[in-house]
């Protein structure tokens, strides 16, 4: 099921303005300042087909909409964002933010990509030297982008993942280079003028996130062997389904409210004893008992169920912490206090 938790509260809005059709969603921009009005446009006009499962979450987290509004496929786009900018501020205004915004999303390298069959890509882009594919990657959603390197080679994931950490500024005459390759096999290139921000730890932790269980320990395990100190440290921004044992108790109540007991039984198969202890003494003498003696009655089970299992769990956690209702603490973090 597609989630909305690595989704930002921007792209949430644009979702929900898109499905709410443009009488409403018009009442809504003219009580917006004019700065945000152009920033919601602009995710609007890149937001494309509204993924339905994702369309569906979102309006349960606006659920005083959610029994008068339902997704019916609405799609969003330029023309979209335009017919809404002239109901809600008129012909005038609405084309003078239309022109910098045409403006902006020029600038914006490999757009074109948002739309692409991540099967098309990798295609193209396994052949392709190591530092192209992270090139192509740090500019790609990081659910795109994490179906891509799924698919690569276990060692080129690794060497990938690295190049995508420690990059920084690439040359914009690369990136145009790159983009025009990519054109003849996929689809029409944007040509930046100026150097592009890509890559760096949080992307490779965003796409990280995005991968199977399987993958996401292949990729470590690689880093660990090119670079110690980095593996670390994106295992420092990256939240596994052992560094449960980091959350405060409370949190980890809230977030075994949200699980089902099949799932939590699954996912504790062959964790450490502290990950167990950590989520049985968060629980009632009853259901701790249940949960016990459903892990024992469940038997071997397959490795790829028990990361299935704990991945949702992972979800769920993630999903806590972006609306602010847990707060994860990291390996290494240590709050500091004043009198």
């Amino acid at each position: 099921m597609a989630s909305t938790a690595t989704l930002s509260g921007l792209r949430k809005a644009a979702m929900l303005m898109v499905q709410l059709g443009k009488e409403d969603s018009v009442r809504l921009m003219s009580h917006l300042r004019e700065t945000e009005v152009e920033e919601l446009t602009a995710e609007i006009a890149r937001l494309g087909t509204v993924d339905r499962e994702q369309a569906d979450q979102v309006l349960e987290e606006f659920h005083n909409m959610a029994t008068t509004y339902r997704y019916t496929g609405h799609q969003g786009g330029l023309e979209y964002a335009r017919d809404l900018l002239e109901a809600a501020l008129g012909p005038e205004a609405a084309k003078v933010i239309m022109e910098r915004l045409a403006v902006s999303m020029t600038d914006v390298p490999f757009n074109f990509l948002t739309h692409a069959d991540p099967r098309q890509v990798l295609s193209y882009v396994q052949h392709e030297h190591p530092q192209i594919i992270a090139l192509v990657l740090a500019h790609m959603p990081a659910a795109l982008a994490s179906a891509i390197l799924s698919g690569l080679a276990p060692d080129l994931q690794a060497d990938v993942a690295h190049r995508i950490a420690v990059m920084d500024r690439t040359s914009p005459e690369i990136i145009r280079q790159v983009e025009a390759a990519l054109e003849r096999k996929l689809s029409s290139v944007l040509q930046p003028s100026e150097l592009s921000r890509v890559g760096g730890l949080q992307p490779l932790v965003e796409i990280i996130n995005r991968t199977d269980r399987g993958t996401e320990r292949l990729i470590l395990e690689g880093l660990e062997g090119r670079d110690p100190e980095l593996a670390e440290e994106v295992r420092r921004r990256m939240f596994m389904f052992e560094d449960i044992t980091l959350l405060e108790d409370r949190a980890v109540q809230l977030v075994l409210r949200q699980v089902e007991m099949t799932d939590l039984a699954t996912a504790l198969k062959g964790v450490p004893d502290a990950v167990r202890d950590k989520v049985t003494r968060n629980l009632s003498e009853r259901a701790r008992e249940n949960l016990l003696e459903e892990i024992e009655l469940l038997g071997p089970v397959r490795l790829r169920l028990v990361e299935e299992a704990q991945a949702k769990i992972v979800q769920v956690i993630r999903s806590l912490e972006q609306s602010g209702q847990i707060e994860i603490r990291r390996s290494g973090d240590e709050d500091e206090y004043v009198a």
